[in-house]
């Protein structure tokens, strides 16, 4: 399988528990690396033959800044969803961390990894009412 990546994508949104974390954007760092096939665009050169990247990270920032959720559990889960359903890849790994977070650390912060199963059971998940009204954004 091949792997195309972006790391240290930085970018700053709502996320956290506490009173004050929900008034004040705090800086986020994610790494993503999802499948792709890209011998055909290995072979023609062409762009139009690959996976767009850069629309990945355009797409993955445009959510995160408006964004605003409790964990940053939830925040990944919801990027790795959101690439494999608007992007087509069959896998995705994220791995986001909070800056600062823990007095002491660098970061603190999730890894987790999501195919196109993950994608129908997470959608059947917030199909059903229950799980609609604990979802936070």
């Amino acid at each position: 399988m091949d792997k195309i990546f972006i790391h240290a994508l930085k970018t700053e949104t709502i996320v956290g528990i506490f009173d004050w974390e929900r008034q004040v954007k705090q800086t986020v760092l994610i790494d993503i690396e999802f499948s792709a096939d890209i011998r055909k665009a290995a072979l023609s050169d062409s762009i139009d033959d690959t996976l767009n990247y850069k629309g990945v990270a355009k797409r993955v920032l445009a959510f995160v800044e408006v964004s605003s959720f409790h964990l940053v559990e939830t925040l990944a889960e919801h990027i790795a969803m959101l690439i494999l359903q608007e992007f087509g890849v069959s896998w995705v790994s994220i791995t986001l961390s909070k800056p600062g977070a823990i007095r002491s650390s660098r970061d603190v912060g999730v890894m987790l990894e999501r195919n196109v199963r993950d994608l129908e059971t997470w959608r059947a998940a917030l199909a059903t009412p229950a799980a609609t009204m604990n979802v936070r954004r």
